[in-house]
């Protein structure tokens, strides 16, 4: 009876010594465990990324508007500020000529004509200077010899009508005063002219003389 007992009891320990039992080892997790991790792991990446590029995204719109603005006040500040110092200096010379022009043409005297003359044509070019010369050596020489006239010319206001890179037109306001030693009174008159100007070499000429008041 001892025996056999003993001999049962030794069956059942081999038994239980020779079975396999199962361990946890961290190289060898079960496949749910994995996938979980993975997951886990993809969405915060996920979230990162989303982050850093919400991120960079508003950095990117803001150096774009940024730029915008910097470029259009670029533009502003580099072109169009000296364009409009460009027109109002062109516009400054158009009636500083169209004036100087102007009292030239209808200023002379009798005791200097030639001089008178010359100066008026320096201011001209074109058609109108051809016409000046004829003008000026048929009607205004015997005239102002023979009454011995002198006349002088001034220019009260002058405002731009049209301008352009290589024309202008001016509206002159002249007050003009013909005096002689054969009459008491100076004689006094007021007009309007259009003068037409054109650039040439650089320097505004009249091209046209045409009184409208």
């Amino acid at each position: 009876m001892t025996v056999e007992h003993g001999s049962s009891l030794d069956s059942t320990e081999t038994a239980i010594a020779g079975a396999e039992i199962p361990h946890a080892d961290k190289d060898e997790r079960p496949p749910a465990s994995q996938g979980s991790t993975r997951l886990r792991r993809l969405a915060a990446i996920r979230h990162s990324a989303r982050w850093y590029f919400a991120r960079w995204r508003l950095i990117v719109a803001t150096t774009l508007v940024v730029a915008a603005v910097g470029v259009a006040a670029g533009v502003y500040f580099v072109l169009y500020l000296p364009d409009q110092r460009v027109d109002d200096a062109a516009a400054h010379r158009a009636l500083q000529a169209a004036s100087d022009g102007a009292a030239a043409v209808l200023s002379y005297s009798y005791d200097h004509l030639n001089r008178d003359f010359d100066n008026a044509k320096s201011h001209l070019t074109g058609d109108f200077l051809a016409y000046y010369n004829k003008f000026a050596d048929d009607v205004v020489a015997p005239t102002a010899q023979e009454g011995q006239l002198t006349a002088s010319a001034k220019v009260i206001r002058a405002a731009i009508s049209d301008l352009h890179p290589d024309s202008a037109v001016v509206l002159v306001f002249v007050d003009q005063t013909t005096a002689s030693p054969k009459k008491k009174d100076p004689e006094k008159t007021q007009s309007a002219i259009l003068v037409t100007l054109t650039k040439v070499n650089g320097s505004w000429l009249i091209a046209k003389f045409n009184p409208v008041a």
